[in-house]
């Protein structure tokens, strides 16, 4: 195996979404732990949100801001998807691949040894095969999901299959192209494939993602955020959520998340709610959406809990000694956490 020197200069690049960005700054910390050079590559915004880093890795994590170009239909200072609603999303991947050349421009400037992306930038790996520079696409789902998707874009799942219908984006967005085209551009134009998963959990798929994608599949393991340099939960911002939750008994409270991405259908939404009121356990509940957040207000549901719809600090709600349950979606990232 080839040993790289200590200088080696990699370069991290996420989708903007705080999924993926979380995973992402956690990859690029453990490999600045191994002694290389990192530069941490997102918008202005999105890196005044990211947790401290540790001091021992600040004088070789290099945090790239490239501002996002303006976008019609993208409203001012959105720059993640936690920042709009699921239907604008499309117009933050246009706004994403607006970044491109400003990319190039760093590429072309800093000449990193290797450059681990995300599944966003379909345009990316033949720039990056251009300029000689090793490419590793980074997937932070589980092996099992992608396992899945591959089989879709080999032509092994039809998009007759509803599960896949829930899972994908197939079809063309608002960006101009959809999210499947994405993936199938930045995972099979990659020299490597690095994954967020392990062989104890998922040998078997990550075994059959390697077959399907004729590429070295890497488990990086779970990455789980570390609690230490998380969001401060005495932030202003939060200090309601933490002072109802340190009222609550130990492990009583039901927390209540479907991650950045899902929407619930209303009938999905209601049936929710009814039974969190059944239930008659405290609930603290993340609601995205203002209308059913003011539904929810009006008709007293939140009597036995907390609504909330803006970001939270999920990590610290989880470790927090009243929670005693975690109803969600089940995503990658939430799962690892809980």
């Amino acid at each position: 195996m080839e040993v790289y020197p200590k200088n080696f200069h990699i370069a991290v690049f996420p989708w903007l979404a705080f999924g993926h960005i979380s995973p992402f700054f956690e990859l690029a910390k453990l490999i600045a732990q191994k002694g290389h050079k990192i530069s941490f590559i997102s918008t202005p915004r999105n890196m005044k949100r990211l947790s401290k880093l540790p001091q021992n890795l600040q004088p070789l994590v290099n945090l790239i801001e490239l501002p996002l170009p303006h976008i019609e239909n993208l409203p001012k200072n959105a720059e993640a998807t936690m920042d709009i609603p699921t239907h604008i999303v499309p117009y933050l991947k246009k706004a994403f691949d607006s970044l491109q050349q400003p990319l190039i421009e760093f590429l072309e400037k800093s000449k990193p040894d290797c450059f681990i992306y995300d599944f966003a930038p379909y345009w990316l790996p033949p720039i990056l095969s251009k300029l000689g520079i090793l490419s590793i696409f980074f997937s932070i789902y589980s092996a099992f999901g992608m396992s899945f998707a591959v089989e879709f874009i080999l032509g092994r799942k039809s998009n007759d299959d509803e599960s896949i219908l829930s899972a994908v984006n197939y079809e063309q967005n608002e960006s101009g192209f959809s999210d499947m085209l994405r993936v199938k551009e930045t995972l099979f134009g990659a020299d490597f494939i690095a994954i967020r998963s392990c062989m104890e959990i998922e040998g078997k798929y990550l075994e059959s993602l390697e077959n399907l994608s004729k590429k070295k599949v890497i488990p990086v393991g779970l990455l789980p955020p570390s609690l230490q340099f998380s969001e401060d939960k005495k932030h202003e911002n939060w200090y309601t959520i933490f002072k109802w939750l340190d009222k609550q008994v130990k492990k009583s409270v039901i927390y209540v998340a479907f991650g950045s991405e899902v929407t619930l259908s209303d009938e999905e939404f209601f049936e929710i709610a009814k039974g969190l009121e059944l239930s008659s356990f405290p609930f603290l509940w993340i609601v995205k959406n203002q209308v059913k957040h003011d539904w929810l207000v009006e008709n007293q549901l939140n009597k036995n809990g907390l609504i909330w719809s803006n970001w939270a600090p999920q990590l610290r709600i989880l470790a927090h000694e009243s929670i005693g349950g975690f109803l969600t979606h089940c995503g990658w990232s939430s799962v690892i956490e809980s």
